[in-house]
């Protein structure tokens, strides 16, 4: 199991937008972040959420350059989270670890560079085609089948492209990504063994502070007792399903959980 830190350098990210823009800002918490426990920084310089504005790649750049080169050298695990084609080349040109895109990774003109790194690729399925989520009604009945062809179709397409599928890191998608109905997440977190079986590989989850989890608390609050614990609840249970990667705001708080469950359980974590 892999934890991923959330490291949001951005102006209107849902629940933290604005905090760690300034770059000794973003520095501090990603160290804090790695001292919680997250073996993996999943960066991110542009919001993808409903609310977010549109912001040029230079500028999702600008707000990177002065973070990466601080947290390599303090040993950091870089996973890039941006869908913008400049950006995740100029990521691959720093030798991340990690790219992480929400439509995962629609355009084939970026194949050969993939191809050419060693990077893992965290290829997420969303309902929208492109840009960032939005508000969509999905029948819950429907989102499984939905996921299970959105994979089928990119595998296709990456394993063309010359892509080895042992890089490869699928991530069902959750919250305004696969619908305004919680069911749609819900259903997909319980349907993780599924997809587990059917493409056998690595599934990343990130159900942290997610749009489904205030609905079925009653919370508006993304920071509220209420949903971060909901949150952990849905992380734990992602990993009981089989998640090998979970993508969160508190890797502390996962990590103690995690830790206190193997205890139980009688074994080391």
């Amino acid at each position: 199991m892999k934890i991923l830190g959330i490291l949001n350098i951005t102006e209107d990210s849902f629940s933290d937008g604005g905090k760690f823009l300034a770059p000794e800002a973003a520095l501090a918490h990603g160290f804090k972040l790695m001292e919680e426990g997250a073996d993996i920084l999943d960066i991110g310089a542009a919001s993808s959420n409903p609310d977010a504005k549109r912001i040029a790649p230079e500028t999702e750049i600008t707000r990177l350059k002065p973070v990466l080169p601080a947290l390599r050298k303090k040993g950091a695990v870089i996973s890039i989270d941006s869908f913008s084609l400049p950006v995740q080349r100029w990521a691959l040109e720093q030798g991340v670890e990690y790219l992480n895109d929400i439509h995962g990774f629609a355009e084939p003109s970026l194949y050969p560079e993939l191809a050419a790194s060693p990077a893992k690729l965290i290829v997420m399925h969303a309902i929208q085609g492109e840009g960032a989520a939005s508000r969509e009604d999905v029948p819950a009945g429907e989102i499984f089948d939905r996921a299970v062809s959105f994979f089928e179709r990119r595998l296709d397409a990456l394993g063309r492209g010359g892509i080895a599928g042992d890089r490869l890191i699928l991530d069902p998608g959750m919250g305004f990504f696969v619908g305004s109905d919680p069911e749609t997440s819900l259903t997909l977190l319980r349907r993780l063994p599924d997809l587990k079986v059917r493409f056998d590989l690595p599934l990343l989850v990130s159900v942290s502070r997610k749009s489904f989890l205030r609905k079925i608390t009653g919370q508006s609050d993304p920071t509220s007792m209420a949903v971060l614990a909901a949150g952990l609840a849905a992380e734990l249970y992602a990993y009981l399903q089989g998640a090998d990667y979970l993508r969160t705001h508190m890797p502390g708080a996962l990590k103690a959980a995690l830790t206190t469950k193997a205890a139980l359980a009688g074994v080391g974590f």
